[in-house]
Order: C-alpha cells, then sequence, then structure tokens
C-alpha cells in the first residue's frame, strides 16, 4: 500500500483554545478531516517568521519534505502587504509572522511546483505573493459572504470545471475582503452572482495549483464536489511525490 502524501498546512496561531494556558497553534478539524477523507497526510507547519520576515531558503528547504501544501482560512492581511495606504476599520486578526511565513510559503511552493490548494485566505495569500490586491471590506455588504451557502459560477473549461465536473457549485463562504486586482499570471475563474472573485488558477507555471475564495471543507463530509477539490490536491502531491 503506498504511503499518504504528506500535505504541509501552515498552522494559525490562536490566542483561545480549550485547555490550554497560552497562544496556541491550530488547524480546522473539517480542513484535516477533508485531507484525510482524500487519502492525503495531513502535518501542520509552525508558522516562523521572527519580526515579519520569512527566510526564503528555510521555508524552501522546510518545504521540500512534503508532497503538497494547503494553505487555509484565517485573519486578514496586513493592508500594507498589498501597497495600501490605509487600514480598513474592519480588518482584523492581523500577525506580521504569520503573513510573511504564508507570504513565502506559497512563493516557494509556486516556484517549485508543489501542488498547491489555497482556501479563503488562502487565496488572498497567493492573490498578494504574485502582486494582486484585495478590496479590504465589500462595502457594507459582507452580510452576503458570511455564514452563508451561495452559487458560485465556473469558467467553462477551467480545471476547476473539470475537477468538479460541474459549471456550478453551491460554496459555503466566510469573507469580508476579496481579490481586486489579480496577481501577475493568474485568472478569475468562479465569481459569485454579485461578481465577486470566488476562484483563481494560474494561466502558467509548473506544479498544480488551485485557490478558493470559499471554505470547501465545511461541506465535504456531505458534498462530493467540494470534496473533490482535496481529492485533487492529494492525487496530484501522489504523481509529484
Amino acid at each position: 500500500m503506498s504511503p499518504r502524501p504528506l500535505i504541509a498546512i501552515p498552522a494559525r496561531f490562536s490566542a483561545v483554545s480549550s485547555g490550554l494556558p497560552d497562544v496556541a497553534e491550530v488547524s480546522a478539524r473539517a480542513l484535516i478531516e477533508s485531507v484525510w477523507r482524500a487519502g492525503g497526510e495531513p502535518a501542520g507547519l509552525h508558522p516562523h517568521a521572527p519580526g515579519g520576515t520569512a527566510d526564503p531558503g528555510e521555508v524552501r528547504a522546510r518545504l521540500a519534505r512534503f508532497d503538497g501544501v494547503l494553505l487555509p482560512g484565517g485573519g486578514d492581511i496586513a493592508p500594507y502587504r498589498y501597497g495600501a495606504g490605509h487600514t480598513h476599520r474592519t480588518v482584523y486578526d492581523v500577525d506580521d509572522e504569520q503573513d510573511a511565513f504564508d507570504l513565502e510559503s506559497a512563493r516557494q511552493a509556486l516556484e517549485g511546483g508543489l501542488p498547491l490548494l489555497a482556501v479563503c485566505r488562502g487565496l488572498q495569500v497567493v492573490n498578494t505573493a504574485l502582486g494582486g490586491t484585495l478590496h479590504q471590506d465589500m462595502d457594507g455588504s459582507e452580510q452576503g459572504h458570511r455564514h452563508v451557502r451561495q452559487a458560485v459560477s465556473f469558467a467553462p473549461g477551467s480545471a476547476l470545471a473539470r475537477i468538479t465536473g460541474t459549471d456550478k457549485a453551491e460554496a459555503s463562504c466566510y469573507h469580508h475582503q476579496h481579490v481586486d486586482r489579480p496577481g501577475d499570471g493568474l485568472r478569475v475563474t468562479a465569481r459569485a452572482a454579485d461578481g465577486t472573485v470566488e476562484a483563481l488558477e494560474r494561466t502558467r507555471g509548473d506544479g498544480w495549483f488551485l485557490a478558493v475564495q470559499w471554505h470547501p471543507e465545511d461541506t465535504a463530509h456531505e458534498d462530493p464536489v467540494q470534496q473533490r477539490l482535496f481529492g485533487a490536491l492529494v492525487l496530484a502531491a501522489h504523481r509529484s511525490g
């Protein structure tokens, strides 16, 4: 029996954790279970970037141990990271060390052709790493993308459409920020009914990559369309390992 491909999931800093007296590093259980169901071995990755600066060589060497990467959801990215001159009042849970590590992980995975699935904040991280920008808040319409399941339409011929076998899916959304300008080499392959960017793919480069703005792990246990995203990551990781 082949070993499970090892999927790196950068942990999230959490100020609150049951039974622990200090700050914790956590990963969403639903995300881990989605990778496990797909045949992968989920592994937490400590976000080490002292002073808000990650060492590219160190991150590259650490990721070399893995067969794939999953960049998960989390708090907002510091607006200065994508060139914004102000910070909107709704921006929350910014952590410079987390930002630096996630951004460098995205760069190294993409440059090295390591299979990469980016979810929610993860999509925003990749977009920022490739020079794109974000809307810091959805102009008062954030209630339409928080705690809601909504239809998302996929671009014909996109990797997303091929993986899922459909041109539309019900997506579990929880975000108040979204893509403004796509990063270099990225194209939009899914949108919500209001036009919000919900998925990005690369127009060039080696390696498997997909980024979605929604949380497929929320419903993957009951929705085969969402589970296929994790299956595609694990299959790509198995082939690259």
